[in-house]
């Protein structure tokens, strides 16, 4: 049985999600607020990637560019989405998707907020 990256990162994921980083990342989200009110675990959708069980996100804050990981959300370009954080990695590569993200946060669940 082969084991992808993402299979690994997501488990340490999970293993990250104790209640002592939860609250310790509440607390960080919570004080974190952008010059123009969207907080760090917000963004607007610039781009999306398809994979099975996985949407790739692009989204974009006022500061920022970032890619985000989530499982199946149906999104399109445009769409505020708030994001739960679970595990951030760095040269991330997708053999599903054959690239290499320079960073990417692997999230529990992506919502559109109206």
């Amino acid at each position: 049985m082969k084991i992808s990256y993402f299979a690994v990162a997501f488990s340490i994921g999970i293993a990250l999600a104790s209640p002592l980083y939860a609250a310790a990342e509440k607390a960080n989200t919570s004080a974190t607020t952008a010059a123009a009110g969207m907080p760090s675990n917000e963004g607007k959708v610039l781009s999306t990637l398809d994979a099975p069980g996985y949407t790739y996100m692009e989204l974009a804050t006022t500061e920022k560019r970032f890619w985000i990981a989530a499982p199946t959300t149906r999104v399109k370009v445009g769409d505020h989405v708030r994001f739960e954080q679970s595990l951030v990695m760095k040269n991330f590569k997708s053999s599903t998707l054959n690239r290499t993200f320079d960073q990417i946060i692997f999230v529990n669940s992506a919502t559109i907020v109206k």
